[in-house]
């Protein structure tokens, strides 16, 4: 699918884009997720690196290592969680789902670290569909 989807944070002073394909979209249930974003989980696409571009306030974006070799970034005015980097996924940026204003080219496809999950959180069934096309 060619396109593009665009999202940005709270206070709209970072805002971003990237390229379809997306590698993939998921609802990750790890208690680090969790706590980053204060939900009961967050729904994460994962995109090349190459494809995504911060279009406007790159210089609010604040990094926050947050496990060895992984780190998180966020709107350092509203806080608002937008990317996942980790050395297990080089050259991947996880993007959250609840920044993008506009849709993307796939539905969520899987539950990830099921076995970390808050006990008041029931697992979202997933569709198996890998596209909304």
């Amino acid at each position: 699918m060619a396109g593009k989807a665009k999202g940005s944070c709270l206070c709209g002073a970072v805002t971003f884009q990237f390229d379809f394909p997306s590698k993939w979209c998921a609802h990750c249930y790890c208690r680090l997720c969790r706590k980053a974003h204060g939900a009961g989980f967050v729904t994460w696409v994962g995109v090349p690196a190459s494809q995504v571009k911060v279009t406007s306030g790159d210089e609010s974006l604040t990094t926050y290592e947050s496990s060895p070799g992984a780190k998180r970034r966020f709107c350092a005015i509203c806080g608002t969680s937008l990317f996942f980097e980790s050395f297990k996924w080089p050259d991947e940026i996880h993007i959250a789902m609840g920044c993008l204003d506009s849709p993307i080219d796939r539905n969520p496809e899987g539950n990830a670290f099921t076995d970390n999950k808050a006990d008041w959180i029931a697992l979202q069934a997933v569709a198996p569909t890998s596209s909304n096309s």
